[in-house]
């Protein structure tokens, strides 16, 4: 089984003896640990509140907070930290108090370094399985709920050429796509076949927030920073760290921000809201619109500089109208799937329903046909799916009844699919929004476009 990845551990000394921080560093740094040191229990626990440690080794007796209220505050705020309490007064009370609070070793001065490593190798060797069992426990999670990519067409062929070339890099890369053609399922391929499968793909949908709420969304914020802010936020790009951010529908992103992540992508790190101390972090940035960048860019909706920073490689998923041949496999696999979910026995379709459902023009693309079979599925009385299962319009859609001229326009049936979804809803935006499996902003967009708002 292949190892797990991780960064140094991180090594806390707390002792109001310069010396003996002093030595305790040197002998710890031998094994290859980032090690601060702190005189007081306070500017440790503030250190802790930027970047928790993996181990704090804090001398009993301290001029402030004790040993033993460091160590209950740290396990509190961070349970995987491990703890050693050193001491020059050693009592059997203080050492039962210390291991009932959480210590991981009690200790009496003077230490002898070899000790000191021998303790800490144990100590961190326990914060190490826990790492590698949480990271392997959400890469297998993460794993067993990606849904699989599939079509036989040259267009997605290309589109699976590019994900297997792209994947073991770490360049930034743009999506662009319809709503409902998988953008996602592309980014998480990217991640999930890559170096940095074993951590974190975090996605965020950039579309219908004000700046404030991405800001504090992507960035975090600092204690105090706003009315309401009692504790540090780590926002979603500290998350993603060694790993992947996707960001879908970055065209909705406001100018202000964009300018933002733009010094991001430029810098590697960013301020919280509220902050002064940059933080660094390594994501890797995967983007996704619904909407051509480039011809945002030049009607001045999309700042340039950033679109040539998140497009160095581009991946166009061509909507499912221009890619027929995708089609019959798509209703393979989701019948196949929806069957075993309702635990029902689906032989296939009748024949009068695959005419209907392979000239459908499907202005919601792959998640439009996935609904529509999962819904036949679920109405299905027969182990063949009949028109009678299909939603109203499609039932009267007969392509054998259809002369050329009589097809209407893919624009003229989106228009319809969108107005007969309102009526359903009692022209609920929201839950229109939500059937039709878009957000909210690209359904205003297209209401504007049709005039149905």
């Amino acid at each position: 089984m292949e190892m797990v990845r991780m960064d140094p551990f991180r090594v806390a000394l707390v002792d109001d003896d310069p010396i003996a921080c002093r030595e305790m560093k040197r002998s710890l740094q031998k094994d290859r640990y980032l090690v601060e040191t702190f005189s007081d229990g306070e500017s440790a626990l503030n250190r802790m509140k930027q970047a928790p440690f993996d181990l704090v080794v804090c001398d009993l007796k301290l001029p402030g907070q004790n040993g033993l209220q460091v160590l209950r505050e740290t396990k509190e705020r961070h349970p995987n930290t491990e703890f050693i309490i050193v001491t020059g007064h050693s009592s059997v009370d203080s050492a039962i108090e210390a291991i009932q609070s959480g210590a991981f070793h009690y200790v009496t001065k003077p230490i002898k370094q070899a000790v000191l490593r021998a303790l800490a190798s144990k100590a961190l060797e326990k914060v190490r399985l826990v790492k590698e069992r949480e990271i392997l426990k959400k890469a297998l999670y993460e794993k067993g709920n990606q849904k699989e990519i599939i079509g036989h067409s040259s267009a997605m062929q290309e589109v699976f050429r590019l994900i297997e070339k792209l994947s073991p890099l770490t360049c930034n890369v743009l999506i662009q796509g319809e709503s409902g053609t998988g953008k996602e399922l592309v980014a998480r391929a990217l991640h999930f076949k890559g170096p940095r499968r074993e951590m974190p793909f975090i996605p965020f949908n950039c579309g219908g927030f004000t700046e404030e709420l991405i800001a504090n969304e992507l960035f975090g914020h600092e204690k105090g920073a706003f009315t309401g802010a009692l504790n540090i936020k780590i926002g979603l790009l500290e998350a993603a760290h060694r790993g992947t951010l996707f960001l879908d529908e970055i065209g909705e992103m406001p100018p202000s921000m964009q300018v933002k992540l733009l010094r991001f992508t430029q810098e590697r790190s960013f301020l919280r809201v509220g902050g002064t101390r940059p933080v660094e972090v390594d994501a890797r940035i995967i983007a996704a619109s619904n909407v051509n960048l480039s011809e945002a860019v030049k009607d001045k909706k999309f700042r340039e500089d950033l679109y040539y920073r998140l497009n160095v490689v581009l991946i166009t998923i061509p909507p499912l109208r221009q890619r027929p041949d995708d089609i019959p496999v798509f209703l393979h696999h989701f019948l196949s799937r929806y069957s075993q979910v309702l635990g029902k026995e689906i032989a296939g379709l009748a024949p009068e329903v695959l005419d209907v459902l392979q000239n459908y023009p499907y202005p919601g693309n792959v998640r439009e046909l996935e609904n529509i079979v999962e819904r036949a599925v679920a109405l299905a009385d027969e182990r063949t799916i009949r028109l009678k299962d299909l939603p109203s319009d499609l039932q009267r859609l007969s392509v054998k009844s259809l002369e050329p001229r009589d097809w209407p326009s893919l624009e003229e049936k989106e228009r319809e699919y969108i107005r007969r979804v309102l009526m359903e809803t009692d022209d609920q935006k929201a839950l229109a929004a939500q059937i039709l499996k878009i957000p909210r902003t690209t359904l205003w967009r297209k209401l504007k476009k049709h005039g149905l708002d």
